[in-house]
């Protein structure tokens, strides 16, 4: 499906009817990755929406040349939640880069987002990023990228890496990633913290983005929960799936009370 906000024509997928779930995946892969991980975690749920967007210069979302910074992307994502949900509220889940921009759409917007889920979230600011560290496995099979994005390198995880990580690299738009990635930091907004029930999943081998700078965010979120996985890399949703499955059920849990108690003080308003 092609929905165009502005000079962009976003192309996602989408499973299931209900609450709009916006998932937005991380810098130089496309949708393929965030469904392949986030699905099975939905397996079961009823009521929910997800939605899976290629972000601009990847996938089958191209990046024209009036989108030239972060700035740039995350108007368009905004646009693009408003387009898809109806300017509903919806759930609004992030991995990697896609959490970066899930974390500034949920401040510009509060009351658009019921609930946020940041999955080795990038960050400004990191800091005690550790060396890549392989804890399964020989080290020994996939290619470069594989071996050092895995830190569980075993055939299976093999094997989703070139289903849903590999073919992506062919529909980067290299030239448009460098020109917006000039321009990588988000302008900072001075907007109250998100209050709405946040999710926070770090991994502590990730040697992209570490863990130090997310677990920073229990402070900054007024209801957020925090889990630090040991044997995890920046690969988390691929290498331990079943314990994501178990984080997203919770922070489900969460929002579905914050809806009740919501809609309980409107009808009080009443």
């Amino acid at each position: 499906m092609e929905i165009r906000v502005g000079q962009v024509v976003v192309h996602c997928v989408e499973h299931g009817t209900g609450r709009p779930v916006l998932v937005l995946h991380g810098a130089g892969v496309d949708h393929r990755e965030a469904e392949a991980c986030f699905e099975p975690a939905f397996d079961g749920v009823v009521g929910l929406r997800r939605i899976y967007p290629d972000l601009p210069g990847m996938g089958r979302t191209l990046a024209p040349e009036s989108l030239c910074s972060a700035d740039d992307v995350l108007e368009t994502l905004l646009d693009f939640a408003e387009e898809v949900t109806g300017g509903g509220a919806h759930l609004l889940i992030g991995h990697s880069s896609g959490a970066y921009y899930a974390q500034a759409m949920a401040a510009r917007r509060p009351a658009r987002v019921a609930g946020l889920a940041l999955v080795c979230p990038l960050l400004p600011g990191l800091r005690d990023v550790p060396g890549h560290r392989v804890v399964v496995g020989s080290g020994a099979i996939g290619d470069d990228i594989f071996r050092s994005y895995f830190v569980i390198q075993t055939p299976e995880m093999l094997e989703r890496y070139e289903r849903y990580v590999a073919p992506a690299a062919a529909l980067v738009d290299q030239a448009a990633l460098e020109r917006i990635g000039e321009r990588w930091a988000l302008t900072p907004d001075h907007a109250p913290a998100y209050a709405g029930p946040t999710l926070v999943v770090a991994g502590r081998l990730d040697s992209t983005v570490g863990y130090a700078a997310a677990a920073d965010l229990v402070g900054h979120y007024p209801h957020a929960s925090l889990a630090v996985v040991d044997d995890a890399g920046h690969a988390l949703p691929h290498e331990h799936p079943e314990l994501l499955r178990a984080l997203l059920a919770e922070w489900l849990a969460r929002v579905e009370r914050w809806s009740h108690r919501d809609a309980g003080a409107e009808g009080s308003a009443h």
